[in-house]
């Protein structure tokens, strides 16, 4: 006798493969994968609307403000429109200041360039000791605080104990004994640029030596088969593959010399009258020294403007370099 057992239904293979992993399993796993990297990005925009955001909506609020002593002790807001613009952009004093940071600014980037990327084809060049210890020393410069730097600087140039002058007058510079070099506009930015020529070097240096690694030695190798020198190689081989790092460099230091507030200020607080201001120094002193806050906070915002125009007209000479590559 012959028992017959019945069988469950057959399912086609895809059909019970959905049902056991689910049917949006594969589809919720692609939606995941493509908010991966927002909710990566997530802190890091937050804080940066926190710390960034935030305070440059209040100085874009208190540029359009009366907003002096006065009102700060009643607690009152007065608004005056665009009052503080129109005072600003009609003041000589701000062209002017704008004219000296867009030289001072032009000045120290060509410089920090020019001397990072000597250094930088420098290290390269060195053997393994040597690189390390000039690798060494400038990070030591790099690491050390604006302030300290400016110190420190502020000691080498002093008129009567800096050593600057007692170097130059045991080479026979007598007359420079006792020079003041802060009592001069020119001396004053020379020792501004020394100082900061001297912090920026390293960060050019070390990027481009890092950039000189990724060259192939064998684009050397054909350059020197068929005949190039040490300027032909550099030219059509080393040139070319730094180009890249040379333009993202070139547009941090723009960033970083036009915002230098704190050596100008601390080496003679924008002196002698007022001669070595540049537009960050200047907002300073026309808004916290001064007490006119709305006035400071309009120049503050207007040094963002141009600061942005100008890295603007960069990023797009980098963007359409960029184009041509590929």
């Amino acid at each position: 006798m012959t028992v017959q057992t019945e069988r469950p239904p057959h399912r086609p293979t895809e059909l019970s493969k959905r049902t056991d992993d689910g049917p949006d399993r594969p589809a919720a796993r692609g939606r995941s994968a493509a908010l991966a990297p927002y909710l990566l990005l997530l802190p890091a925009v937050v804080a940066t609307l926190l710390l960034l955001g935030w305070p440059l909506i209040k100085n874009g609020m208190l540029s359009f403000q009366n907003l002096n002593m006065r009102q700060l002790i009643q607690h009152l807001t007065e608004w005056n429109g665009t009052a503080n613009y129109t005072e600003v952009l009609g003041n000589p004093d701000f062209w002017r200041v704008t004219g000296r940071s867009l030289l001072f600014a032009a000045t120290n980037v060509v410089l920090i360039m020019v001397l990072g990327t000597l250094v930088g084809l420098l290290l390269a060049r060195l053997g393994r000791r040597m690189r390390v210890t000039l690798l060494i020393a400038l990070v030591l410069a790099w690491a050390m605080p604006v302030i300290a730097a400016t110190t420190v600087y502020q000691w080498l140039f002093a008129q009567r104990y800096g050593v600057v002058n007692w170097v130059l007058d045991k080479v026979g510079f007598h007359s420079m004994a006792d020079y003041n070099w802060t009592g001069g506009q020119f001396s004053t930015f020379f020792v501004i640029t020394v100082l900061i020529v001297w912090q920026s070097i390293p960060f050019v240096a070390i990027n481009l030596y890092a950039a000189t690694t990724t060259i192939p030695k064998e684009l050397y190798e054909a350059a020197s088969l068929d005949g190039a020198g040490a300027w032909q190689s550099f030219t059509s081989v080393t040139l070319p593959f730094l180009r890249p790092f040379l333009y993202a460099t070139t547009f941090l230091e723009v960033i970083w010399v036009f915002k230098a507030f704190a050596q100008v200020f601390a080496i003679n607080q924008g002196g002698p009258d007022r001669l070595t201001e540049i537009l960050p120094v200047y907002a300073y002193i026309e808004g916290i020294g001064n007490q006119h806050f709305g006035m400071g906070s309009a120049i503050a915002l207007l040094t963002i403007v141009i600061l942005l125009a100008i890295t603007s007209f960069h990023l797009r000479i980098v963007l359409k370099q960029g184009e041509d590559e590929l």
